[in-house]
């Protein structure tokens, strides 16, 4: 390994030791970028990568609530400041108990790399809170989203930094969020939260742009490796937003698609997902992906009874993980492999594991990378934000259009880059290296700051 990259990686694990999720995204990274590294050895002088893996701000606050039983509720907030280098901090909020400091940091470092991509103004950040929604009534959550903007609402702004969506984070906490950014600044920032309402400055298209967006950047790869999406078998681990969209652009390619998980386990269907059910389950009645066999008594509930989900031992062309990080270990990288899988597409952020990843490449299966095949909700929000910015509107086949080039561009982006250094179909170290190269010569430019 280049000394450069095997000394900051040491002070990382030493300066951040309990934080394994940072770590992993951070050694991800520096591993692949390599090539770069030994072209420029005067980054090392002007502690580039020490900056670059340091982020410019990291907020932690606290969130009180009280319940509807009259009960205080303490939380802990976060949002984390990585980098403006390119534009105004920019990334989603997740409301999940598992949130702390080293994921929070994990997805905002990853989310500079992410928006860097698309080739859109906009910087990297990360928020949330260790709160979970799931269980809990309309009046709570917007009881806690209140409390945590209060709080939020001193760190942000449409030119400083704007949160939108994750997980446990949807249209109707963004609105509770919003209104209360509204009603203490006593101002109508329209893009100071992306991911709002139709009804009040949302895009739209952005419901779509994810799990759209990664359909998108996997038909790019596909093809440039000459294959396609049409009659490919395919699962896709999670049923929220990305998996679901992903699954409805996936259909209209003519793939077949066949499971869909949640936390719990997953269903088989092997005459293929009736995704209005799915909706119905998941956006209407919130409930468990488990409720599909009583609509689809032919498909076949799975429980999850370990940490590798069951979905993974199902045989497919095409792996799409949607839920959450490391959530594809070795283990099932390896049934995957067992089974015959051509591509993964990583819908989710860091949904494999290092060693999965590696296993992918060192057996030939493609692999789109997260903070490419993953950009296409961040891209939409940019372009909600620019919509905000003109008081204007663009039309749903407008927004698809643009989001559509975009991803088609960073897909560009991998590939040359991936060539440029002989790495061949390896678009894992194609966007990393695309996306620092861009990161790089802005951090160069504007000095040391």
């Amino acid at each position: 390994m280049n000394s450069y990259i095997e000394k900051v990686l040491n002070e990382i694990e030493t300066k951040n030791c309990y934080e394994k999720e940072y770590i992993q995204a951070v050694e991800e990274v520096l591993s692949t970028i390599e090539p770069v590294i030994d072209q420029h050895k005067e980054f090392e002088n002007i502690a580039l990568l020490e900056r670059m893996t340091e982020p410019e701000r990291l907020i932690s606050f606290r969130v009180p609530y009280v319940n509807d039983e009259g009960k205080t509720i303490v939380h802990r907030g976060y949002r984390v400041q990585f980098s403006s280098l390119i534009g105004p901090y920019k990334g989603g909020l997740r409301f999940h108990p598992s949130v702390n400091q080293s994921i929070m940091k994990f997805l905002g470092f990853e989310q500079i790399f992410k928006n860097a991509l698309t080739g859109l103004p906009i910087g990297g950040g990360k928020g949330g809170a260790d709160f979970d929604p799931k269980g809990k009534s309309d009046n709570e959550i917007m009881r806690f989203c209140q409390s945590f903007m209060t709080e939020l609402q001193r760190h942000i702004g449409q030119d400083v930094d704007v949160p939108a969506g994750d997980i446990g984070v949807g249209a109707r906490e963004i609105g509770y969020l919003f209104g209360q950014y509204k009603r203490i600044r006593n101002a109508y920032e329209g893009g100071v939260l992306t991911g709002k309402g139709l009804s009040y400055g949302g895009s739209l298209a952005r419901t779509e742009a994810t799990g759209y967006g990664l359909i998108y950047f996997m038909r790019e790869m596909l093809s440039a490796n000459s294959q396609n999406l049409q009659g490919k078998t395919v699962t896709i681990s999670g049923s929220g937003n990305v998996a679901i969209y992903a699954c409805e652009k996936a259909q209209s390619y003519g793939a077949f698609v066949v499971a869909m998980s949640d936390s719990k386990g997953c269903i088989y269907d092997k005459n293929g997902i009736d995704l209005n059910i799915v909706k119905q389950i998941k956006e209407v009645e919130r409930g468990r992906i488990s409720e599909y066999v009583k609509y689809r008594p032919e498909a076949e509930y799975i429980e999850r009874t370990s940490d590798d989900s069951p979905i993974w031992n199902i045989k497919t062309d095409i792996a799409l993980p949607c839920a959450t990080q490391n959530e594809l270990t070795l283990n099932s990288a390896k049934k995957l492999v067992e089974n015959g899988v051509l591509a993964i597409g990583e819908g989710a952020n860091m949904p494999c594991t290092k060693d999965a990843t590696e296993y992918f490449l060192a057996h030939n299966v493609l692999v789109a990378p997260a903070k490419a095949a993953n950009a296409g909700g961040v891209a939409t929000s940019a372009i909600e934000m620019s919509q905000n910015s003109m008081r204007y509107y663009m039309t749903f086949e407008e927004v698809d259009a643009k989001l559509d080039t975009i991803m088609v561009n960073i897909f560009k982006s991998c590939k040359e880059a991936a060539e440029k250094y002989d790495l061949g179909n390896n678009y894992v170290a194609g966007a990393n290296i695309a996306a620092f190269t861009k990161l790089a010569q802005a951090m160069v430019a504007q000095g040391i700051v």
